[in-house]
């Protein structure tokens, strides 16, 4: 017996990918622990392959932020890690295989659309962002992430202050292709 699925979900669904935006403009009170846990919860429900679980999650407190602007050392660019009042940095596992490592890391950045997409639903505001200090030695060592994880990018949370404007987006035939 299949599951059955609602047509009302679907659309409710459909609707939260469809109006899911990049947000740059947040209030400043910072997401609360059980909020930020509901939202990663949910993100490990991400397809995987071999159940190898390779997100990781890491909020920013004031002191790791810090850290983390610091290393970024041009004060224009650790300024823009203050745009959001919760900051999470997303890796993945690294386990030495190149391709269990190439799924993994798609199996992250899976979980980590599943946590933007989560507080959408929840009516807060998001982004992901990808800064060059999370590449360097000094980033990693900021946020504490060992050799055997890669940094995938920042998720910048919060509560929204403005709508953004809505992007056109690629027809479906530029992106889709039918083989036979």
């Amino acid at each position: 017996m299949g599951i059955l699925r609602s047509p009302s979900v679907a659309m409710e669904l459909e609707q939260a990918i469809r109006t899911r935006r990049t947000h740059k403009a947040f209030s400043p009170e910072p997401l609360d622990r059980t909020t930020l846990d509901e939202l990663f919860e949910l993100a490990c429900w991400a397809p995987n392959h071999k159940l190898t679980n390779p997100w990781r999650f890491r909020v920013l407190g004031p002191l790791a932020l810090q850290r983390l602007k610091d290393a970024a050392g041009d004060p224009v660019l650790a300024s823009k890690l203050d745009r959001a009042p919760t900051l999470v940095a997303v890796s993945t596992t690294r386990s030495g295989d190149p391709v269990l490592d190439d799924e993994d890391a798609l199996a992250t950045g899976t979980a980590a659309y599943i946590v933007l997409l989560a507080a959408h639903g929840r009516g807060l505001a998001g982004y992901w962002r990808t800064p060059e200090v999370l590449r360097t030695d000094a980033g990693r060592a900021a946020l504490q992430v060992p050799d055997d994880e890669r940094i995938l990018g920042l998720l910048y949370l919060g509560h929204p202050r403005q709508e953004p404007r809505v992007p056109e987006r690629a027809p479906v035939g530029d992106v889709a292709s039918y083989l036979e």
